[in-house]
């Protein structure tokens, strides 16, 4: 059975896809044997033949270079760019606790090591009709531990600080911050790292530039040993 992690965000298109690469492309080019998980990914485009491509799962395979099946990676696939809950409305195929569960196990079964990317910020809610199924469900349920992916500038203080604040209070641990979209030096940045450290008590534990290929900060061995 495979060792897990969880990629939660302090909002959506702040990069947790692209981190979630990055960690899966580390343990990767490392050696290690590691796979990619995201329960429900709305927004995709369809091929000419109408099937929907899960582009979130397409760019984490290219990018990190694993050859794991698309199919794979994820149990719901929507088209509309709305929350889970909303698209399954819209396009029918609601998420189902027990079909994440089996898929979930089955690559765990497959694999060392597991990414798994939540939608959206951690309040996001997977299912809202006959059952009720928030990102948070999922963490619990397979016992998480989580990274948080915010984006260095203005207003980050206070997406990191809430995250962090509604996760300790709800029992799920997070090992830390990835900082996306930095720019060394930019003084604005420099202290957003500083408060969001001193006022959660977390680490951040690399932050990104637009366009890198790697995790600067820190090693593959650290990485490995955020999950459990």
């Amino acid at each position: 059975m495979s060792r897990n992690l969880f990629v939660t965000g302090t909002g959506t298109e702040i990069g947790k896809t692209y981190v979630a690469g990055l960690l899966v492309k580390t343990l990767h080019d490392a050696g290690l044997d590691v796979a990619y998980y995201k329960a429900a990914m709305s927004g995709n485009d369809r091929r000419a033949d109408g099937a929907l491509i899960p582009g979130d799962a397409l760019f984490v395979k290219e990018f990190s270079g694993i050859d794991q099946s698309l199919e794979s990676m994820c149990p719901y696939v929507y088209e509309h760019a709305v929350s889970p809950h909303l698209a399954s409305r819209l396009e029918g195929n609601p998420v189902r606790m027990e079909v994440v569960e089996k898929t979930f196990r089955e690559v765990c079964a497959a694999h060392d090591y597991v990414v798994v990317e939540g939608s959206g910020g951690i309040l996001c809610p997977l299912g809202y009709d006959e059952e009720h199924i928030q990102l948070e469900d999922v963490v619990r349920k397979f016992n998480l531990p989580s990274v948080m992916v915010a984006d260095a500038g203005l207003g980050t203080i206070n997406g990191v600080v809430l995250t962090y604040e509604y996760m300790r209070q709800k029992g799920m641990p997070l090992k830390g911050i990835l900082f996306n979209n930095y720019h060394a030096g930019d003084v604005m940045e420099e202290d957003n790292r500083h408060m969001c450290e001193e006022m959660t008590g977390l680490s951040v534990l690399a932050c990104i530039a637009k366009g890198d290929k790697t995790l600067s900060g820190i090693k593959a061995e650290d990485v490995a040993a955020l999950f459990a």
